[in-house]
């Protein structure tokens, strides 16, 4: 298909948004960067890490989500004493057969909300891992896969440490995208103050079924990315590796690790979603610098002396951007 095609394509495809961010839009005030990425990786069959401290509706959100979606969805809450059947299910026994038969776990669902995913040990996070990498969950001898669409929304708590388990950087890489969340503006906040505080609460009604979402996904996968906006995601992928290659020698210091080849596969799948969002059949380099910084946080692994220099990952990914020459 040429450009005008995937372009008429998109926007077919794409008209079903208005509608889900409307409904979205009854519960939900302010937040739209959040609604935003999460239609992203929803577009882009990818999984979530949201940070923000509590009472951001963080958790409202993903649960308005799956009901503006008419999908499946299951809150689970991550505590110290979970187990990992907990999450993926496991083999019960069934005394008058004489055999065991598997009980699925709470992940098989269209939207898993992992609430306070850091609250659990390791061993707890990884049994996300392989749902989340290979979309299949393995119960005694026998794998099952996870229903399609399937997505993983976690959420996590930057300020209380205490009881908490930082998560593997493996499961950490897994996620497409890492949100943070911030506080409401004052209009805002009198807007939730006045609708949340009734007794009837909005309701949202399911506008929006999985059909068109795998469509939609089929049509963003469609879409136009230019080899040099290709070449301009694999150079700021590579600048966090190495970055005196590209004219960022103060910043070797401060990176331990750069980001990993999922970031360039997910930069782009991420970018065509953007572009997809906006009724377009093409991705600008305004797309993969709208969605880098998301893709990029949680991929970066800070020197002891970006710690002790107070530099954050931020504070690299906007030097990055800034250096990085724009195709």
């Amino acid at each position: 298909m040429n450009i005008s095609e995937i372009n008429k394509k998109v926007q077919e495809e794409s008209l079903f948004l208005q509608d889900l961010r409307h409904e979205i839009a009854k519960v939900i005030v302010g937040q739209e960067d959040l609604v935003e990425k999460m239609l992203v990786a929803l577009i882009a069959d990818g999984h979530i890490l949201i940070e923000g401290v509590p009472g951001l509706a963080k958790t409202l959100t993903v649960k308005t989500l799956a009901q503006a979606l008419s999908a499946s969805f299951q809150r689970i809450q991550f505590t110290p004493d979970l187990l990992p059947a907990d999450i993926t299910g496991t083999l019960i026994f069934n005394p008058k057969e004489g055999s065991f038969t598997p009980r699925k776990g709470p992940v098989f669902a269209n939207l898993v909300l992992a609430d306070e995913i850091n609250r659990s040990p390791a061993k707890v996070q990884s049994a996300l891992l392989e749902a989340m990498q290979e979309r299949q969950v393995t119960i005694g001898a026998e794998t099952y896969k996870l229903p399609e669409p399937f997505m993983v929304l976690a959420t996590q708590n930057p300020v209380e440490q205490e009881g908490t388990y930082p998560l593997p950087e493996a499961q950490v890489d897994r996620f497409m995208l890492k949100l943070k969340v911030d506080y409401p503006s004052k209009e805002d906040e009198k807007i939730i103050l006045e609708r949340m505080s009734l007794a009837h609460k909005p309701e949202v009604h399911s506008t929006v079924n999985i059909e068109q979402i795998l469509k939609a996904r089929e049509a963003a996968d469609s879409i136009y990315v230019d080899d040099k906006v290709k070449n301009y995601i694999v150079d700021l992928v590579f600048a966090t590796r190495r970055p005196q290659e590209y004219k960022l020698e103060d910043l070797a210091s401060y990176i331990l690790y750069g980001a990993s080849p999922r970031a360039s596969i997910f930069l782009t799948q991420a970018a065509k979603a953007y572009a997809f969002l906006d009724g377009r059949g093409y991705v600008t380099p305004e797309d993969v610098k709208e969605m880098g910084p998301d893709v990029l946080r949680h991929r970066i692994l800070l020197s002891y002396e970006a710690e002790a220099e107070n530099v954050s990952t931020e504070d690299i990914i906007k030097k990055i951007f800034a250096t990085v020459e724009v195709p």
